[in-house]
């Protein structure tokens, strides 16, 4: 590679890495106590868990579970119930003051045998909803996801300028390579450069994974501009069906899960919610296996009649976002991932961390003539590979 197309490489990836490196510092630092969310929820007491029962006890009516959840907040609608994907045995039941979008909600837990409340998550508080937040919008919304977005690009773009510039700088090297008899900040260096390769694959996916993450509001809302709107077209201009018109809602569970046979509900939207239409309950199931169970099969059930009215496979696009978050979170191979993903973590915030140190230091010591001599071998410290985890949810 010549002179010139060095620098320009060195330049992108030196101005990549500085403008995106404080972020994804932090949400290399909100990330790792979020990979071990249940664990941690288990320690301070806010991960909820069903009563033991027998396995095969018997499951009482869906419209009886949502009838004791509303009961506590008798003021709100429901907009979404959900189950965990490797926990049938409660129910979480989303109300809000409308069917529009908010944070302002309500999540109540309630046992899918019994129908009665075990418990109420806490949403807006504690330090992991400050994790979250911190970690997927900055406490700014919509704009805050996009703008980590716009930071998590700039950290791909830096991954890849430093892979184009980490091997001339390694030519003269073994692989691996730290000159331990060289001053500190040479030494920070050569460790950055190390690091930064060995994590390139898990940072780059993850930072691909989180941007994409970043997205997913643009996402859903595309998917119901893009297909959904014509599904949905021969009840354009209708009213949202009242609750005293609906039919039970266990009954549109039924006749979806007969649709897709052995699969598992992944969550029921509404009518008049983000995910589904003014005239139906969008029921939303998943597979049973380590894959399928990560993507959704929607299911359109009139919410008059608890006919079926379309069964549509969700877009490439919808599905990689699916398949991005438990990717991004490292949640596919249960505590052996988990704790890969945090030591990869803890190496990308070294990564980071050694970065702002060799820029903070540069040019602050007269480099001895060895030093001079080694740092000849490739390009400016600021210039070294670099990665980060960028994290989104739900």
């Amino acid at each position: 590679m010549n002179s010139r197309r060095i620098k320009t490489w060195a330049w992108i990836h030196k101005w990549s890495s500085l403008v995106s490196t404080a972020f994804m510092l932090l949400l290399c630092l909100t990330g790792l106590p979020l990979i071990f969310h249940h664990e941690i929820g288990h320690l301070l007491g806010t991960e909820i868990e069903a009563p033991r029962m027998p396995a095969n006890a018997p499951r009482a009516s869906l419209d009886r579970v949502l009838a004791a959840a509303n009961a506590l907040y008798p003021d709100r609608i429901v907009q979404f119930v959900s189950q965990e994907a490797d926990d049938d045995a409660l129910w979480f039941v989303t109300l809000t003051p409308s069917p529009e979008p908010t944070d302002d909600f309500k999540s109540i837990a309630v046992d899918a045998r019994t129908a009665l409340v075990v418990g109420q998550p806490p949403t807006d508080e504690g330090f992991m909803h400050l994790m979250l937040r911190l970690h997927v919008d900055l406490f700014a919304g919509l704009p805050g996801k996009l703008f980590l977005g716009f930071m998590g690009l700039l950290l791909l773009v830096a991954i890849v300028s430093g892979v184009v510039l980490y091997a001339p700088f390694m030519r003269k090297l073994e692989f691996g390579t730290v000159r331990r008899e060289r001053r500190p900040r040479l030494q920070w260096l050569d460790l950055h450069n190390l690091l930064g390769i060995v994590t390139l694959v898990w940072a780059f996916t993850v930072g691909a994974t989180g941007m994409i993450n970043t997205w997913a509001d643009l996402i859903v809302k595309y998917w119901q501009h893009d297909q959904l709107s014509a599904l949905l077209q021969p009840y354009k201009g209708q009213a949202t069906v009242p609750a005293a018109e609906r039919a039970p809602v266990q009954e549109a569970l039924d006749v979806a899960k007969a649709r897709v046979p052995g699969s598992k509900v992944a969550f029921i939207a509404f009518p008049g919610t983000l995910f589904s239409s003014p005239h139906h309950h969008t029921v939303f199931l998943r597979g049973n296996e380590p894959l399928t169970s990560r993507l959704l099969q929607p299911v359109l059930v009139d919410a008059k009649t608890s006919e079926i009215t379309a069964s549509p496979r969700l877009p490439w696009y919808l599905t990689a976002l699916l398949v991005s978050q438990p990717l991004h979170f490292g949640d596919y191979g249960g505590m052996p991932m988990q704790i890969l993903w945090a030591l990869l973590d803890i190496a990308t915030i070294i990564v980071l961390g050694s970065g702002l140190y060799l820029w903070f230091k540069r040019g602050k010591a007269a480099p001895t003539r060895a030093d001079e001599a080694g740092q000849a071998q490739g390009p400016a410290p600021s210039m070294a590979p670099s990665g980060a985890a960028v994290k989104a949810s739900t």
